[in-house]
C-alpha cells in the first residue's frame, strides 16, 4: 500500500490500515523516525476487539460478555427500556 504526502504535509492512511488497527477520526498517533522510516503508532493502546458469539437460545450474533460479568436478563432490559418513550 502506498499513500502520497500532500503539499501541506498531510497524508491519508489507506482504509485497510485504518480498519485493521481500529483507527477512527481524532485518533492521536505518535510519530517516530527509525533510520530512513517514519513509524506511526496509536498514542493509546487500542481496546481489545470485541468477540462475537451466537446466542444458543435465539441464534443471533451477540457480543461476548467479559469474564465475570453479570448476565443480562430480560428483566434488566425491561427496566432500562422504561426510561425511553
Amino acid at each position: 500500500m502506498t499513500t502520497t504526502l500532500s503539499s501541506k504535509g498531510q497524508l491519508v492512511l489507506p482504509r485497510l490500515v485504518r480498519t485493521k488497527l481500529h483507527l477512527t477520526p481524532g485518533t492521536k498517533l505518535v510519530c517516530m523516525i527509525q533510520g530512513d522510516s517514519v513509524v506511526l503508532t496509536p498514542a493509546h493502546p487500542r481496546r481489545l476487539a470485541r468477540e462475537h458469539v451466537t446466542d444458543p437460545t435465539t441464534g443471533l450474533r451477540v457480543t461476548k460478555a467479559p469474564e465475570g460479568s453479570e448476565p443480562v436478563t430480560t428483566e434488566m432490559v425491561k427496566r432500562l427500556l422504561e426510561d425511553y418513550p
